[in-house]
């Protein structure tokens, strides 16, 4: 399969770890996309930075203000996103009859209404160029529905 990649394309990633981020953010500067890092802890993607050489910027999912933020700085700085991909969870781990409400509702608004927050910025700057990607990390557990993952299968 052949890829075919705009010059100076730029992916934003929220909610960027060790993991799935990490893996995109060195194929996407492989094939010369530039990428933009969104973490509440971004001192963690220091080596992945030094690797890649893609921006980062400190940024908690489920404040609308750090969202709007952070898209406004991306934009200044870098470009408007071409792609952007939500990638910011939290799980509780136990069996339903022992999860503490308030600990589901935080894994709930970072799973969900992060995802909203940025998918709504996002479609604020891709919807008037007429293009654009948004995709939602979903962890394998909360579409099969695990023991102990009951939280996360919602919707």
């Amino acid at each position: 399969m052949t890829v075919t990649v705009e010059t100076n394309e730029l992916a934003l990633i929220v909610g960027a770890g060790q993991g799935l981020s990490s893996s995109l953010t060195r194929l996407f500067t492989s094939r010369g996309i530039k990428v933009a890092l969104a973490s509440r802890n971004i001192d963690k993607l220091e080596s992945l930075v030094s690797e890649t050489g893609a921006n980062t910027y400190k940024c908690d999912a489920i404040s609308p203000g750090n969202v709007i933020d952070l898209f406004n700085r991306v934009s200044s700085d870098i470009a408007q996103p071409d792609i952007v991909i939500y990638n910011a969870s939290n799980r509780v781990r136990g069996p339903i009859t022992d999860l503490d409400p308030g600990l589901v509702l935080q894994a709930i608004k970072i799973t969900c209404y992060g995802g909203f927050l940025v998918a709504q910025q996002a479609a604020k700057l891709m919807v008037p160029r007429g293009r654009g990607s948004i995709f939602f990390y979903r962890c394998f557990r909360q579409c099969k529905g695990l023991p102990k993952f009951r939280h996360l299968c919602h919707g």
